[in-house]
Formats: structure tokens, sequence, C-alpha cells
């Protein structure tokens, strides 16, 4: 280990103040030795005050660096002076800075983000309410000359409606997301069995669109531990987003597989799919392409954002891979729980 210069000078000082009380002691000693000491008393002292000097200078100048800082030029760094009392030092704020430079980047991207989240949320509220007050306008005022065209008013009112009424129910859930309020009550879980279950709900809506449902899934139960209405949940935004941008491809796919270590659970269509700029940025809040006119079923742009914070939550993953008309896939899934299983194997053969 080395030793800091500065004890090593007050060390030699000693040394030389112990060789110089020596030689007063002793009358034989020559008096040149004795001015020897001298100098090496005074150069030692003159070496520690220029070393001081130097010292004091780095400081103001790490000073002036960290008030930088302060005002906010993150991209300040410190040097080095190979003095290791001082190294450990410049390290640890250099690393701080650069601590602080990324929580700025990433502040300024939420604050963008949440910029164009409340231009989204606004003009996807504004919108169908202009809408739904123009037809309401429109029934006061008798425009409407016959019953048919009344009910048809009424139909659009509701379906607005409706758009609106989950556009803020999404809103809730991820501003519950976002403050940790969601208690998750994991359970042992059938994953086949919800997923069928998921799916009932969406089976008029398929008829009425023409739209053939194809499926794989398992009769035997597939045990994951997990939160049952976040599955219901992920399950229903993924179906959503497929049969709002896929729906063209006029086939929705659902395949519940098992691999060594988990069970992943696709849901595909074959739309006219992701372009490689968007595919990146789906699970973006907000985020929508070009094909988010019609809001036939919603198309918040929030959907996917709160699968995938759901599924991480529940500690599984999620992806997707597009070949556009052939196949779009949104996948996610969950770590198999073998002692889970085991029991229920037992139990079963028990039965």
């Amino acid at each position: 280990m080395k030793i800091d210069k500065v004890i090593l000078l007050i060390i030699l000082q000693f040394v030389v103040l112990t060789g110089i009380f020596f030689v007063d002691s002793n009358g034989q000693a020559k008096e040149i030795f004795k001015w020897f000491l001298y100098i090496a008393l005074f150069f030692l002292l003159a070496t520690f005050f220029i070393m001081r000097l130097h010292y004091l200078t780095k400081l103001k100048r790490m000073n002036l660096e960290i008030r930088r800082v302060i005002n906010g030029n993150f991209k300040t760094r410190l040097l080095t002076n190979h003095e290791k009392s001082l190294d450990e030092l410049i390290f640890s704020i250099n690393e701080l800075i650069e601590q602080l430079e990324k929580i700025k980047i990433q502040s300024i991207k939420s604050q963008k983000a949440r910029q164009g989240i409340l231009s989204g949320i606004s003009h996807d509220i504004r919108t169908p309410l202009t809408s739904i007050i123009g037809y309401i306008d429109a029934l006061k005022d008798d425009i409407a000359t016959s019953e048919e065209e009344k009910r048809e008013y009424l139909e659009i009112i509701f379906r607005k409606s409706n758009g609106l009424k989950q556009l803020l129910d999404e809103l809730f859930n991820i501003a519950k997301i976002d403050a940790d309020e969601i208690s998750l009550k994991e359970e042992p879980l059938d994953f086949a069995e919800i997923t069928r279950e998921s799916l009932i709900e969406f089976l008029p809506n398929l008829k009425e669109e023409g739209i053939e449902l194809k499926t794989v899934i398992p009769e035997e139960k597939c045990i994951i531990m997990a939160d049952r209405l976040s599955i219901i949940r992920i399950i229903g935004n993924l179906v959503k987003n497929a049969l709002y941008y896929g729906r063209k491809g006029e086939i929705l796919g659902i395949e519940l597989t098992e691999t060594s270590r988990d069970y992943q659970l696709l849901v595909w269509d074959q739309g006219p799919g992701i372009s490689n700029e968007d595919i990146v940025h789906v699970f973006e809040r907000m985020y929508r392409g070009d094909q988010s006119i019609n809001h036939l079923y919603g198309g918040s742009g929030l959907g996917l954002s709160i699968a995938k914070a759901l599924v991480e939550k529940n500690h599984g993953k999620i992806w997707v891979e597009s070949i556009p008309w052939e196949r779009t896939t949104f996948g996610f899934s969950f770590p198999i729980n073998n002692s889970i299983k085991a029991q229920f194997k037992k139990q079963l053969r028990n039965s």
C-alpha cells in the first residue's frame, strides 16, 4: 500500500528534527552536519507548503466543476491527478454526475412522453365527445326525419360513449399501475382454462366481423402462479389489438404452448402487420400506427402498454414479431412452477 505524500513528509520532518536534537545533544558532532539537517528541514517545509497550495488549487478547480454540474452542465467530468487521496473522491463524483445525467435525460424523455400522452388523450376525449354532442343536438332539433335514422344516431352515440368509457378505464388503470396501487393476488391458475374463458366474450365480435378463430389450446392443465384479473386483462388487450389492427386478415389465432421453462400464449393475425419503424414503439403509451383512424375497437394506444406492465408485474415476458400480411404475433410467457405442477399431477392421480 502506497504511503500518502503528506504523511511521508511529516515523517521525514520528524526524522530531521530528531537528528537536529541528536546533534545538539552531542557536542562532538560536526557543525556542517547540523546545517545540512536545517537545510533538509527547510526543504521539507517548502515542499509541504507547495503541495498544500497545489492541493487547495485542485480543490478550488473541483469546486468550480461541481458548480457547473449544479448549474446544469452534466457533461462536466473531473480529471484525476494521480493522488490517491483525491482520485477515489473524483471517481465517486464522476459516477454521481453520470447518474445525474442519466436522470436528466430520462426526465426530459418522460416530460416529452407526458406531453405527447396529454395531447393524445385530449384529442381522443374531445373528438368522440364533440361527435356525441353533435348527434344529441341533432336529436334535440329533430333533424333525424325517421325512426330508423334516430336509432342510427343513438347507436353512434352509444358506440362513441362506450369507446370514451373504455379510454377512461384504461387511463385509470395506467394511473394505478404508475402509482403501484394494483394489488396482485398470486395463486395457482390454469392458463389454458383462463384463455378459453377470456375468448368467450369476443365470439360475437368475431362472428359479426367474419373473422375465423383458430385456437391451439391443450386440454391438460397449464398451471402458473399469477394474478387472475391481470391475466384476463392481458389476454383481452392483446385480442382487442389483434381485432383492431389485423381484422383485414380475417383470421385470429390463439396458441398456448409449453416449453421446458415456461408457458407461452401467442395471439396472432394475418393483417397488414407492423413496420420495422413502429415495432420498437408498440408498447409505448399512446403510440399508434397510421391505422388508428377507425375507433371500432378503441385504439387508445394504452392497451399494449398496460398489458406489458401487467405481464412484468406477474414476473413474465412479452414480445412482438411481425411479417406484414403473413403473421403478426404478440406473445407473453410465464415461468413453469414445477412444485405447483407436481402437486396438481399428484392430485389428478389421486382423484
